[in-house]
């Protein structure tokens, strides 16, 4: 087992020469000349090939397969040697060559790799194979870093090949010079560009110090350079510009300038000062005079027919207000005479327009309730005529009635009937229509026109002076409108007619403070001392006509048939009283008080009508009390079942009173 390591079973070209001319019984194996033998020459150690190759041809590791080493391709040619009985032991002979073995102890590696006798004893399974073809089966394909000696014409065959190398690596060493010299002239171009950001970074430095001290210096002087200079750009723009946005702007950087120079004037002035000084000045006239012009053109705009004078003051006034300001600034006698022109043609506009709209206002058909329509009349005829005197047979009114007369209280619609409408209406109105229409036209024009004087003159002047132009535009409208409410009302006897007016006119005032617009309160007043005089007067008629009424009543006492034939049905002039009694009542709901005017009157009314009804009572029924008590009771209860829906502290006084009327004679009645 020994010698089969170091046996190589290599499978030669040439047939194994038979047993009897081999080489003489030895136990060793001859040496070979191939170079796969088991044993290595100086010319075979690894590492010193002629090629210095690193592959070691021999293996060492003495655990390396017997069997694979028998079949290893290039192997040596030996035969494998067959051992005769009587040759000498291999073991003597290797003592006598190599010398008696060492006594010491094996190691442990030693007595692991040693064959010992239990290894012989091992039985070991090929598979029914023999060790030959176990060998050849296990045999893989060489190796590709088996070593081979290459012969002359191996070398004359691959000269081709490296000679392209040798080339190659030329070609290669060039290149790799060109990209040295590259990388060189790069590192270089590296030195010097940083050469570079480092004297740029120095002066960015300088430059980023500089900056920060212009910055200070411009702080510090600009305002002073801006008042001392004046741009050819501003000068263009005031001179020939177009009136617009732009221009005011421009127009506020001169005036802004203009005023500082005017703060300087008083102080030493430098070279720079006096030179700007005239420039400015004459550029503050070129722009008074295009805002003259510019003025004098739009308050011309609102004399022209049929133009809408808040559409001028919205798109041309308000747009340029500062350009008043700049006016009354820097000319503030010419400010005032434009601010008078245009007084002057506000005022006639207002004028012209109410006095047109006063007329197709006089073109309604007006019911006129006169002296026969007094509660205490007997005639119940009506008439109806128009504004304008001309008699005309109208449709029947109630003058004693409300029914839908309060609407114009109530509606939601604030719009005024227009001029063309007015004219054109054929129906039969109560005056409180005309006198709301134009009320409320003139509310909402004087609206907005305090509102656009505010605007446009503040703060140029104060309100005191505004609220002192505001009169001076509207007096003549003002004196129209109180002219066209005692026409309304001068010689009418609708008290209802007159309450409904009262209470449009308290409306218009609640609405002029909430609007706050303060300079038409004396409007407000004026009317309102125009139409409490006439209500009184109205209640004073009714009043007389009650207690005319209670006169003519007859002092004797009646006769029996006279007593038989009369009748405890209510009286009309209680339907009458009721009626109106329900319609003061509803119109007074949301009154302030009981120091109203009406409120007195109204009770004087009533005592009246009691005191009309008690003798009424007396003359028809005489000493028949129970027919005089149901006669009462009839009345007062007609009276308080008319008022019984009707809401507001006048009228649950009213209630509470007819109420303890009509119990005191519930039980005769």
């Amino acid at each position: 087992m020994w010698l089969d390591r170091f046996a190589g079973q290599h499978s030669g070209s040439a047939p194994s020469p038979p047993i009897g001319q081999s080489r003489s019984r030895s136990p060793l194996p001859r040496r070979t000349s191939s170079s796969r033998g088991p044993y290595l020459t100086s010319q075979q150690r690894p590492g010193i090939s002629p090629r210095a190759s690193s592959l070691s041809l021999v293996s060492n590791d003495s655990s390396a397969s017997l069997l694979g080493v028998s079949k290893r391709p290039n192997g040596s040619a030996l035969r494998q040697s067959t051992l005769v009985e009587d040759a000498p032991d291999p073991e003597e002979v290797l003592a006598r060559i190599l010398g008696p073995l060492p006594n010491t102890p094996p190691s442990e590696d030693d007595r692991t790799r040693m064959i010992t006798e239990d290894d012989l004893g091992l039985d070991f399974d090929f598979g029914g194979l023999s060790l030959r073809e176990l060998a050849a089966a296990e045999a893989g394909p060489p190796a590709a870093d088996t070593y081979r000696p290459q012969m002359v014409e191996d070398f004359e065959r691959d000269k081709a090949k490296f000679e392209e190398l040798h080339r190659s690596i030329q070609t290669c060493d060039d290149i790799l010079s060109s990209v040295e010299s590259n990388l060189t002239s790069f590192r270089n171009d590296l030195v010097a560009v940083s050469a570079d950001i480092e004297t740029l970074q120095a002066r960015s430095t300088t430059l980023n110090v500089r900056l920060e001290n212009r910055k200070a210096v411009e702080k510090a002087l600009g305002p002073v350079v801006d008042e001392l200079s004046v741009s050819p750009l501003v000068v263009s723009k005031i001179s020939e510009g177009h009136i617009d946005e732009a221009w005011v702007k421009v127009l506020t950087e001169v005036d802004k300038r203009a005023t500082a120079q005017k703060k300087n004037a008083g102080q030493t002035q430098t070279k720079a000062l006096a030179d700007v000084g005239p420039l400015l000045e004459k550029l503050v006239l070129k722009a008074v005079e295009r805002i003259r012009d510019f003025l004098v053109a739009q308050i011309k705009a609102l004399r022209s027919p049929n133009i809408n004078a808040q559409i001028i003051q919205q798109q041309n006034f308000l747009r340029f207000k500062d350009l008043f300001t700049f006016l009354h600034r820097h000319q503030p006698v010419l400010a005032g005479e434009i601010c008078q022109a245009y007084l002057n043609t506000m005022r006639w506009y207002y004028l012209n327009q109410f006095s047109r709209y006063e007329k197709a206002l006089g073109k309604l058909k007006l019911h006129v309730l006169d002296k026969n329509d007094v509660l205490g009349h007997e005639d119940t005829s009506r008439r109806s005529t128009v504004l304008s005197s001309s008699k005309l047979a109208g449709a029947p009114h109630d003058a004693f009635n409300l029914g839908r007369r309060i609407e114009v209280l109530k509606t939601t619609n604030q719009l005024a009937i227009s001029s063309y409408l007015a004219e054109e209406d054929q129906t039969n109105h109560y005056l409180e229509v005309p006198f709301r229409n134009f009320n409320l036209a003139l509310i909402d024009n004087a609206t907005a026109e305090y509102t656009f004087l505010a605007s446009f003159f503040s703060p140029s002047l104060s309100f005191a002076a505004i609220s002192r132009h505001f009169n001076y535009i509207f007096d003549p409208t003002f004196s129209l409108g109180q002219t066209l409410t005692k026409h309304l009302v001068a010689d009418t006897y609708d008290g209802l007619g007159a309450l409904l007016c009262v209470r449009l006119n308290q409306h218009f005032a609640f609405e002029l403070q909430r609007r706050r617009v303060p300079a038409a309160d004396g409007y407000i007043n004026g009317t309102s001392m125009a139409l409490w005089p006439r209500l009184q007067s109205i209640m004073d008629a009714h009043c007389d006509s009650v207690r005319a009424l209670t006169a003519a009543l007859p002092t004797k006492a009646p006769s029996a048939a006279t007593i038989k034939a009369a009748s405890a049905a209510p009286h009309v002039v209680t339907q009458r009283f009721g009626q109106l009694l329900q319609g003061i009542l509803s119109l007074s709901a949301d009154a302030g008080g009981d120091d109203e005017p009406v409120v007195a009157s109204l009770r004087r009314l009533r005592n009246e009508v009691e005191m009309f009804l008690t003798k009424a009572s007396q003359a028809s029924f005489g000493a028949d009390k129970r027919k005089r008590e149901r006669f009462l009771y009839n009345n007062y209860s007609l009276v308080l079942t008319i008022i019984s829906d009707v809401s507001g502290k006048l009228a649950v006084e009213q209630q509470e009173h007819f109420e303890a009327l009509k119990t005191s004679y519930q039980e005769a009645g």
